[in-house]
Formats: C-alpha cells, sequence, structure tokens
C-alpha cells in the first residue's frame, strides 16, 4: 500500500486518501455543487458527505424550552433603553445570540435577498458555473464547502459569496436574481450593525459609543448566501457542521425552514444543542470571535451548526452578513481591551492573520485557540488547497 500526503495537514496517509481526494475532485470538477447531486436524484450521499458518527451522535436531541429560553429576542424599537441594552449585554456575555425585531430592514427587502437566493440557486446550471471559483480574491462566486479539500467531512449545502463592503464589485457582475436587492440589503443590514455596536461598545464595554466603528469592525461586509437542498439521508451529515464565526459579527437571515442550532450551557457546566426556530421578520445576531477577542472574554463566540435539509422537496435558504475590518488595508495588531485589572486572554493579532488561520483550518478547528498565550500553538500552515 502506498504512501500519500495530505496538503491539509501534512501526515502520510495510505490509499484511502488518494481515493477520497479524486472523489472530491470529481465533485468539484463538476461545479454543479450539491444542488447538481440531488437533480441527478441521488439517493444515497456520497462517502465524502458521511460524518463521523460521534459528531452524529446528539444530531435529533432538542433542549426544554427554559433553556432555549436562552436566546433572547430583543425589540430594538423598545423605548426602555436601559432594558435593550441589559438584554443585549447578557445576550453578548453568556449565549453570544439573539435575535432582533424592529430592526429598520423592511420586511420586503428581506423577502427579496431571500426569494433572490433561491431564484439563482434553482435557476440555469450555466449561470452558476460562470461564476464558480476557489479564489477568495473574487468578489462574486459561487461554490461548494469552501473548506472541501482541507475537511474531515463534506457539507450538505452550496454557497454564493459576495463582498458589499467597502469596495463593491460592479452591479452587473451579480447574478440577475440578486442584482438589484443585494446591494441595498446589505447597506440596511450594516446600519442594524452600527447600532448594536453602539450598544456594545459604550453600555457594555464601557467606551465611547463609537469605539467599535472607529476600530474598523465595520469595515467590511462579506454576504455569504446559503443553499441547503434536500437531503436523501440527512442523519448521515450536516448542512453546517459545528463551528464559530471568525470575525467581529454576523447577522443572519433565514427563511421559516429552521435547522440552527446552538451550543447553550446548561446549569450543570455541559453543553446542549438547542434548536433556534425562525421568528418571521428577525434577523438573528452572534458574536465573533474577533469580538470575544477584542472584549477580553466579555462577550462569548459561541459554537453553532445546521442541520441537513429534512425536507423531501424545499431547499432551505439563509443570508449571513459577516462584518469585519477591511482585510486589504486593515495592518494594525487587535487585541483584549482590559481596564488594568484583568490580564489579556489572548496575544495580539492582526485581522489578517487571523481569518488566514481560520481559513487554513477551515471549520475542523477554531482560530481563537491559536490566540491563547499559554498554548504556545503555531499558525497552522498555508494548504496548497486553493479553498
Amino acid at each position: 500500500m502506498t504512501a500519500s500526503e495530505s496538503p491539509a495537514t501534512g501526515v502520510a496517509t495510505d490509499d484511502g486518501y488518494d481515493d477520497r481526494r479524486r472523489e472530491l475532485q470529481a465533485f468539484d470538477d463538476t461545479k454543479a455543487g450539491v444542488k447538481g447531486l440531488v437533480d441527478a436524484g441521488v439517493t444515497v450521499i456520497p462517502a465524502i458527505f458521511r460524518h463521523p458518527p460521534q459528531s452524529l451522535k446528539d444530531i435529533s436531541s432538542s433542549a426544554s424550552n427554559d433553556v432555549a429560553a436562552a436566546i433572547p429576542v430583543i425589540d430594538l424599537s423598545d423605548p426602555r433603553h436601559e432594558e435593550v441594552v441589559a438584554q443585549v449585554r447578557r445576550a453578548a456575555g453568556t449565549v453570544g445570540f439573539f435575535q432582533v425585531t424592529n430592526h429598520g430592514v423592511p420586511a420586503e427587502l428581506m423577502a427579496g435577498m431571500l426569494a433572490g437566493v433561491r431564484r439563482f440557486s434553482e435557476g440555469p446550471a450555466e449561470a452558476k458555473r460562470a461564476i464558480y471559483s476557489r479564489d477568495q480574491a473574487r468578489k462574486v462566486r459561487f461554490t461548494s464547502n469552501f473548506d472541501l479539500f482541507k475537511s474531515t467531512a463534506a457539507n450538505w449545502r452550496d454557497t454564493f459569496f459576495c463582498d458589499l463592503a467597502p469596495d463593491p464589485p460592479p452591479t452587473e457582475e451579480f447574478p440577475e436574481p440578486l442584482r438589484n436587492v443585494v446591494t441595498e440589503y446589505g447597506a440596511a443590514v450594516t446600519k442594524v450593525v452600527l447600532r448594536v455596536f453602539e450598544l456594545l461598545s459604550s453600555e457594555s464595554l464601557g467606551l465611547s459609543s463609537d469605539h467599535l466603528r472607529e476600530m474598523g469592525c465595520a469595515e467590511s461586509l462579506h454576504a455569504v448566501c446559503q443553499y441547503y437542498p434536500p437531503c436523501p439521508e440527512p442523519h448521515l451529515t450536516f448542512g453546517t457542521k459545528r463551528h464559530t464565526d471568525p470575525g467581529f459579527l454576523t447577522v443572519l437571515l433565514q427563511d421559516g425552514m429552521g435547522g440552527l442550532q446552538v451550543l447553550v450551557d446548561r446549569d450543570d457546566g455541559h453543553g446542549t444543542w438547542v434548536d433556534v426556530p425562525p421568528v418571521p421578520g428577525a434577523l438573528m445576531i452572534n458574536i465573533g470571535d474577533l469580538l470575544q477577542l477584542v472584549s477580553n472574554d466579555r462577550f462569548k463566540s459561541v459554537e453553532h451548526r445546521v442541520l441537513a435539509n429534512k425536507s423531501k422537496d424545499t431547499a432551505r435558504v439563509s443570508v449571513a452578513s459577516f462584518f469585519n475590518t477591511d482585510m486589504r488595508t486593515s495592518t494594525g495588531l487587535y487585541g483584549p481591551i482590559t481596564d488594568g485589572r484583568d490580564p489579556p486572554l489572548y496575544r495580539s493579532v492582526t485581522a489578517r492573520e487571523f481569518i488566514a488561520t481560520f481559513n487554513n483550518i477551515g471549520l475542523d478547528g477554531r482560530s481563537l485557540d491559536y490566540y491563547r498565550p499559554e498554548q504556545h500553538t503555531p499558525t497552522p500552515p498555508v494548504s496548497s488547497d486553493n479553498a
């Protein structure tokens, strides 16, 4: 049996790796994504999508209503300002997730965004193949599993990526179904994020209201439009495996199908996966790794996942808006904000290095772990895969 070296890990492996690599490449070469497999009538998911049994053992578990209530729904129009601040601070410092209503993004704009993602994803295969790419420098691209060649198992989803700030691409580069809605949606959701940053800065960190904004935490907006086709064997894979988000703040727009789960701490200190039912008209907001780092753990970036779509005939659609600093121009170091009494829990890092770490390890690791001083863990080597 011959041996080869995995470009993702540098570890010598046997012919099984070569077979898997060929299967991954064959899937990628179709440029049709998971939707292509569904359209071909697959009734058994390919081996590259099968996750380890250990990670699948609890996918059918559900939490009590008391635990589920730990993820609050916050009315941003509530005139009781101090109450809104307290709710945001409590959510950011514990579960790391909260849904917001009366946020100012028109319902028809949200519906139009979701409809555009669905139309593109279910539209002509040729239109998707034309922009299929693993080149992360491209501002508009379609792909399936950004970490396809690095992860232990692929996820049952396809993705349309687009950069909306600070320098969006020309309108004509967007697919036709999204062309007249995506820029307007990005501008609207940015206003929501700036409001949340004000609440987190002044009221929760004791800083000036524009501190996080001035740090550049919302300079960049990267929209990730996810399409989760029906899965013939949802008990064997994920829509998106457990992970945390690497940036500062994420805003999630989802349809009414559900599937999102968040890992919530119970009173006994153990974590449990909690279903997060979509609230009509609400946006989900969650803390990212870089915000946990600069807050010195006062805010929590919490693991979450998406179950594979159990529907027989309807795909699930969502839009995740990732807010970060501008990777192309940012050179400054981001480190923990402390009051002089608590020691910093992380070493300082540039945002570019931090996101590169995330891209190198994919969803199988956590970027924050590499920046705790006591870990002395080197940054993962850059993979030869262009994912």
